[in-house]
């Protein structure tokens, strides 16, 4: 059976990817940095409001199959019950206006993604600018974005790459793995697969799924590093528990071959369920072949684990949603 890589292209989300947590009303700030695909230079973002449970939440769909990858997810803006988007932005507009280099991201997000306001990517760069003078790594990831796609300013990969550099090296895993794929592709600078996965291994060992997955691909091809089923096998896992669904599909094709783990049939199924339950089909060729091999029991027992990733046994998944 062919395996059904995902390799990354680059892809990207509606907008800035927004990265930045506030927590609560009050003006102390953290950065989270949340991922999901191998190659994707989009992140799945979250803005957090207020502190209540999440009332609304837009995404992107996935996007189609691009020589074996995904498109990232859009950034999603989370409100607490009774606030609308027009109060988010007015509360981060008057926090930026403090200074606060968190909410200076998180209103440039709001101008780029059109929430609570007319997209306004001039607004979206003077709001990033202002937080990356003040040397805020996530300023300079999605500086980095925005550069990478034209979005209201020209397409430049050195000015991209240069900003994903300037993230990467104050440990934003995003824009680590970002970089990451500017050496794994060659944009704007020459290939370099060692260079790749050393970024991509930074940001892996923060627990960035899209690193981790793009880590594992390359032990699974052996490019930049020596090939090794097992590290491929170690860092899909990682990636798939942590909810990326390309992961989870090279998990299925890892068990159903018994590369870098067991054979295990019914297990592989259970993880190329898992992704598309979540919405990724791209492992339906997969998904059919196992199908086949299964008696109706066994693919009964598949997707109860599929729809039960709580589970703690060796058939277990992962308890991480894909949606972050």
């Amino acid at each position: 059976m062919e395996s059904p890589f995902f390799r990354g292209w680059i892809l990207a989300a509606a907008g800035v990817a927004g990265l930045v947590l506030l927590a609560g009303m009050g003006t102390k700030a953290q950065e989270e940095t949340i991922a999901p695909d191998r190659g994707s230079l989009a992140s799945v973002g979250r803005l957090t409001y207020v502190r209540n449970e999440t009332s609304d939440i837009e995404t992107a769909p996935f996007g189609h199959l691009l020589a074996q990858s995904q498109f990232g997810l859009a950034s999603t803006l989370i409100l607490g019950p009774g606030y609308t988007t027009e109060e988010a932005r007015k509360w981060f507009e008057r926090e930026a206006n403090k200074g606060l280099p968190a909410a200076q991201v998180n209103l440039a997000i709001m101008y780029a993604n059109g929430w609570g306001t007319d997209v306004n990517y001039g607004a979206a760069l003077l709001w990033l600018h202002a937080a990356a003078d003040q040397h805020f790594a996530r300023a300079y990831y999605n500086l980095g974005i925005l550069y990478l796609w034209g979005r209201g300013v020209r397409r430049d990969d050195a000015e991209a790459l240069r900003w994903f550099k300037r993230g990467a090296e104050l440990g934003d895993s995003d824009a680590e793995t970002n970089l990451g794929y500017m050496f794994d592709e060659g944009l704007s600078v020459p290939k370099n697969a060692s260079l790749a996965a050393s970024w991509y291994r930074s940001a892996a060992d923060g627990g960035n799924p899209l690193a981790e997955n793009n880590l594992a691909d390359l032990y699974l091809r052996g490019e930049g590093v020596p090939q090794d089923d097992r590290q491929a096998y170690r860092w899909f896992r990682r990636a798939a528990e942590h909810g990326h669904t390309g992961a989870r599909i090279m998990l299925g094709y890892l068990y159903s071959q018994g590369r870098g783990t067991h054979r295990d049939p019914e297990v592989a199924l259970a993880w190329v369920m898992a992704a598309s339950l979540s919405g990724d089909q791209r492992g339906k060729e997969l998904f059919d072949s196992l199908v086949a091999q299964l008696s109706s029991e066994q693919v009964a027992a598949a997707r109860k684990q599929a729809l039960a990733p709580e589970a703690k046994t060796e058939r277990s998944l992962s308890s991480a949603a894909v949606l972050r």
